[in-house]
Order: structure tokens, then sequence, then C-alpha cells
């Protein structure tokens, strides 16, 4: 028996990509790699300029920090295990470890919809009352959103965690997913899986579609706002102001959705497909957003520019130092 919780299963099996044959493994352990170190040296190298960069102390520049650790933090809580799995073979997980894996990537997933809500009302605020920004978006004030957010995210994820970890596990324990999460999980149960599968699925779509319904506003809003801005170069500043925002939701929600809803309509595809686009919008957006607001935000582009530049001229000195001596 496991856990003490009466069931038959010790440890789980992380399958992955059912489909996928063993002589693409190793091609899919590079390739998952690769997305790792990518979103890591990219969110890092935000994370330096924010440190050394008092200029960047900024409302903006402080929520994009927190979706900078969101993406780190979530991306080293799944990739390893699926990246070990196809490298070196290693997909088994302990029975409460996958538990501590789930409560984690629905965290993080949760912390990441309210750190972009919070960035449509910053939006929202600069655009629409310009004003009154500096007086409502302090850096105090949008840290205590940042705190609220990191706090309240931990009730659905908890509650996922608290009702399927004691369900009695005594048939199968391969999880056809490259991590675990609610669904994979307790889908293993040897009970009705509907008094468990409903609640965590009510409180998913209220973590997703709350703050995308005040973002899908927020955004409306600006539009209307910039259509009554009679320069053609104001109109264009402020949609290239919002537009690297619009891109980092779109990553994030829009996947999301397209899955939610070809469950609840009954859209049926295989399960490969299914776990790729779980994959994409759960991986891609932490790899790619550091490349969005960096090469979008004039800001941070001047910033590494001048570091790239400071950096050049002290190897010169350096070089011409050891020629003279």
């Amino acid at each position: 028996m496991s856990e003490g919780n009466g069931s038959a299963v010790t440890e789980f099996v992380i399958v992955g990509f059912p489909g996928l044959k063993a002589k693409y493994y190793g091609l899919a352990s590079a390739v998952m790699f690769l997305v790792y170190v990518c979103t890591l040296l990219g969110n890092a190298i935000f994370l330096m300029l924010f440190t050394k960069d008092r200029s960047l102390h900024k409302p903006m520049y402080i929520i994009i920090l927190n979706l900078v650790v969101s993406d780190i933090l979530f991306s080293t809580t799944t990739l390893p295990k699926i990246i070990a799995r196809y490298w070196f073979q290693a997909g088994t997980i302990s029975f409460t470890g996958c538990f501590v894996q789930m409560y984690f990537v629905h965290y993080f997933g949760s912390v990441n919809s309210f750190v972009l809500f919070i960035m449509a009302l910053d939006r929202y605020v600069a655009i629409c009352h310009p004003l009154r920004y500096p007086m409502i978006m302090t850096n105090f004030n949008v840290c205590m959103l940042l705190a609220t957010a990191w706090l309240i995210s931990k009730a659905g994820p908890m509650m996922m965690v608290i009702r399927a970890y004691p369900l009695p596990y005594c048939a199968s324990n391969r999880i056809v997913q490259c991590y675990c999460d609610h669904i994979s999980i307790t889908v293993l149960a040897c009970t009705d899986r509907a008094p468990y599968g409903f609640p965590a699925f009510i409180a998913a779509m209220v973590v997703l579609l709350v703050p995308l319904a005040f973002i899908v506003f927020s955004y409306a809003s600006i539009i209307v706002a910039v259509i009554w801005i009679a320069s053609t170069e104001g109109r264009l500043k402020m949609l290239s102001t919002c537009s690297a925002q619009l891109i980092i939701i779109a990553l994030y929600y829009l996947p999301r959705c397209f899955v939610y809803l070809a469950s609840i309509v009954g859209i049926k595809f295989s399960r490969d497909l299914r776990i790729v686009i779980i994959m994409l919008y759960s991986l891609l957006p932490p790899m790619i957003n550091p490349l969005i607001y960096c090469l979008r935000t004039t800001e941070v582009k001047q910033i590494l520019l001048k570091k790239f530049r400071g950096q050049r001229v002290h190897v010169q000195r350096q070089n011409i130092s050891t020629l003279c001596n």
C-alpha cells in the first residue's frame, strides 16, 4: 500500500507522448532541453537587467518581473522530469512527488493568469486614465496586487490536491501526459471521477475566464481610446505599447480556451495532439515572453545595447592594456 491512503500504486510513470516511437526519444529530449535552456537564459537576462538597472523599477517592469519568476518556476517544475524520461528513460515519479508537481503546475499557471490580468490593468489605467496613472499604479499598489495574486492562486491547486490525494489508485499508474496534472492523475482513480473533476473544472474556469473577461474589456477600452486620439503618431505609439502584452496574452489564453471549449462541445482529437497543444501553451510562452518584452520594449532594448556596448569597450580596453604591458 502507498502513503496510507489505501492505494495499490506506490509511484507513477510519466508516459509523455504515447505515440512517440523510441527512435525519436533523443530528439524529443533535445528539443525540450533546448526550450528549457532558452527559457532560463532569456528570463535570467531580464532578471539581471532589472536587478542592475534601477530605471526598470517601474510598475510595468515589476509586473513583468513576476511573470518572469513564475515562468522560470513553472518550467523548472515541469521540464526536467519529462527530459529525464526521454533522455535517461527515467519516467518514474513518487506518489507524493506527483501530487507536489501537480500542485505547482496549477499554482504557477494560476499566478500567470492573474499577473496577465494585472498587466492589462496597468495598460488600461495608463492609456484610458493617464492623468491618474501615477496615483493609482504606484510601485506599492502594484506590489500589493501582485502579492495578492500569488496568495489567492494557492486556493485552487490546494483544493485539488486535498481532494485528489486520498483517492484510491489501484489500477494503472501511467500518467499519459508530460507532467502530473489534476486530470491525468484523477483519471487513474478507482472511483467515480465526476465529484472531483467538476469542482476542479469550475476552479480552472474561474482562474482562466475571470481575468480573461477583464483583459478583453480593458483592451477593448484601450482600442476605443486610441481611436479617439487625433494624432496618427499617438495611435501608433499607444498600440505599440500594448502590442507586446497582447502577444503574451494571446499565447497564454487562446490555446487554453481551445482545449477547454473542445472538451465542452465534445470535439475529439488524438491524445498525442492534445498533449502537443498543452505543451505548446505551457512551455512556449515562458520561452518567448523574454523576446517579446525585451525586443518590443524600447527602454529594455536601450539598456541591453548600453550594457553590450559597455562590455565591448571594457574588453577592448583590457586588450589594449594587455598589449601595452
